[in-house]
């Protein structure tokens, strides 16, 4: 009966997803699943511009010849810039066949890491942390701030194509909570940056927006005026003076 029921529920999304792509965003599973679309389908040929085969070339030459699926990540990555930003599942069929695996070996790449994208982004992709420090230190206002002023839901992009918003888990820098990563596209196919933006504030991911915008760029780092990269608010408690000399340097006669 429940294997019955299950069976139904999933038909019922797949039945979602084919009806509206956007709103596969809405569930968690769509991080596996990919429907096709008019601008996103195995039939759209798609393959790499002469300079990036030329890259291509020299990635693999990293790699033994029998280890070529070694280079999934650097030819993802590399198709990734090409096509501004995201993966077409064409694009990943493309390096399936370069390094002669099985597609759903490339897949399971793409759908694994958070660094690749397989919908359209903004030339900046706003990514919110979502873990728990984060989290406890206002990142849901953060995020809400940035839906709000863009006018968007998250993963959806901007009509003028500048901005999306996602989430990240963790990013490594829980002492400085809240933050974000701003994924910068702008550059197109001559590479992208991450670059974080941490102690945020609703108002200050808004500024960070408009700079953007403008064309200008933040200062990455701590947003604080404060504090001085992941050191205390107001300079430093501890630690004011020269530490003692060890107790003996000479090992042998300790």
């Amino acid at each position: 009966m429940f294997a019955r029921q299950a069976a139904q529920r999933l038909l019922e999304i797949r039945q979602i997803f084919r009806q509206s792509p956007q709103a596969s965003r809405s569930f968690s599973t769509a991080l596996n699943y990919h429907i096709d679309t008019p601008d996103n389908n195995p039939n759209i040929r798609w393959e790499f511009n002469e300079a990036n085969k030329e890259k291509a070339k020299e990635i693999l030459s990293h790699y033994p010849s029998n280890y070529k699926q070694s280079a999934v990540i650097p030819l993802l990555d590399l198709a990734q810039q090409q096509h501004g930003g995201w993966l077409t599942v064409s694009a990943m069929n493309e390096v399936a066949r370069i390094i002669e695996v099985a597609p759903i070996r490339v897949y399971e790449v793409a759908t694994f890491y958070s660094m690749f994208n397989r919908s359209k982004v903004g030339k900046y992709h706003l990514l919110v942390c979502g873990t728990t420090p984060c989290m406890i230190r206002g990142s849901r206002e953060i995020e809400e701030a940035l839906l709000k002023h863009l006018g968007v839901k998250r993963n959806e992009v901007t009509k003028d194509g500048l901005f999306s918003v996602g989430e990240m888990e963790c990013m490594g820098c829980c002492v400085n909570a809240p933050m974000i990563t701003v994924a910068d596209y702008s550059n197109g196919s001559e590479g992208y940056t991450y670059n974080y933006y941490e102690d945020v504030t609703p108002k200050r991911v808004v500024e960070i927006v408009e700079m953007l915008r403008k064309g200008e760029k933040p200062t990455p780092g701590t947003q604080n005026p404060n504090r001085i990269k992941a050191g205390p608010e107001g300079g430093n408690k501890t630690l004011l003076s020269e530490p003692p000399a060890p107790r003996c340097r000479d090992l042998e006669a300790c």
